[in-house]
């Protein structure tokens, strides 16, 4: 449904942009094959119903950024086009910053569904005559010692970037790290961030009438897109990554005491705030304690014990024997 959409407010925008005089919505309606379709005027006509769609696909294209004009002819009968010179976009100039930054968001996406519109971008950028650097493939000196890549592999990521895009609500099975069976969840998805290389989406749980974090590799099955609008509003970016930032753990309220198997757990390691070594093949160590340290813990098995807060050593047992039941 939404790509039909998407292909009829293209071609009702190429109609308007491509007339040199103002199309009437009798002259759109039988140019349009979304509207003869739609409206039924094979079978009779339906009048109503094309100019509900008509009406709503004009507001729609305006919201984008179209500029329409409705025009009135001798005859009194109403037109409508969109001059080019209206909606042509000013000369886009890049420094060679700007254009490298581009490439290297280009290069991010390399493994994503964006990637072939990133390639595009790029040849258009250079066909232009921005500053944009070509590489060779089969140079090895033409690419810098780090590069960026963002990795996706998870089914769920394309369906909700395409929900958080056009601000759709979502249904999906999702498994808790402490539950044995996953339980539904309605969302209403705000953004998709990535933090220590897990993908997670920030939105509006509806059941539990609140904001919720939820890792993408725990979503089971398929992603189901729902119709309705938001009943919660949507926050700025900023906060929304905040939002993922603590709940996946990064922002530390308090800290933790554990113990650490020797020569085990580096990550654990480089942001421990103070080792102090057993002796007998253990190292004590305090870290920073946030929403998440729990999820985290369980990942290094039995090479972990929780000394301190109580909370903490309670969460990673609970999610070990959730692991333990299947």
């Amino acid at each position: 449904m939404a790509i039909a959409k998407a292909e009829r407010l293209m071609n009702l925008a190429l109609c308007l942009l491509g007339t040199r005089r103002p199309l009437t919505k009798r002259e759109l309606r039988g140019s349009i094959e979304a509207y003869l379709e739609a409206a039924g005027t094979a079978s009779g006509g339906n009048d109503d119903a094309f100019n509900r769609m008509f009406e709503r696909d004009k507001d729609d294209l305006r919201e984008l950024g179209l500029v329409i004009e409705t025009v009135e002819g001798i005859d009194g009968e109403i037109g409508y086009l969109a001059r080019r010179d209206s909606n042509r976009l000013p000369p886009i100039t890049l420094d060679a910053e700007e254009a490298a930054a581009l490439g290297l968001a280009a290069k991010v996406w390399q493994q994503a569904r964006l990637a072939g519109a990133a390639s595009g971008a790029l040849q258009k950028l250079r066909a232009a005559g921005m500053p944009v650097a070509e590489e060779d493939p089969y140079d090895s000196q033409a690419h810098s010692a780090l590069e960026p890549h963002i990795p996706v592999h998870e089914a769920a990521f394309e369906p909700l970037m395409l929900a958080c895009r056009d601000r759709r609500p979502v249904v999906f099975d999702y498994r808790k790290a402490n539950a044995a069976r996953p339980e539904q969840r309605q969302v209403e998805p705000w953004a998709l961030e990535c933090w220590r290389g897990q993908w997670y989406l920030a939105g509006w749980d509806r059941e539990r009438a609140a904001e919720r974090v939820f890792r993408l590799s725990r979503i089971c099955g398929r992603v189901r897109l729902r119709g309705g609008a938001y009943t919660a509003e949507v926050p700025d970016h900023v906060t929304v990554r905040e939002t993922v930032e603590r709940w996946s753990g990064e922002t530390a309220t308090a800290t933790a005491r554990i113990r650490l198997r020797s020569g085990h757990g580096y990550p654990l390691r480089a942001k421990a705030l103070s080792t102090t070594a057993d002796g007998d093949g253990w190292d004590e160590l305090e870290i920073p304690y946030g929403h998440g340290l729990d999820a985290w813990l369980v990942e290094f098995g039995p090479d972990v014990v929780v000394l301190a807060p109580d909370e903490l050593r309670a969460d990673v047992v609970d999610r070990l024997r959730a692991v333990a039941k299947g």
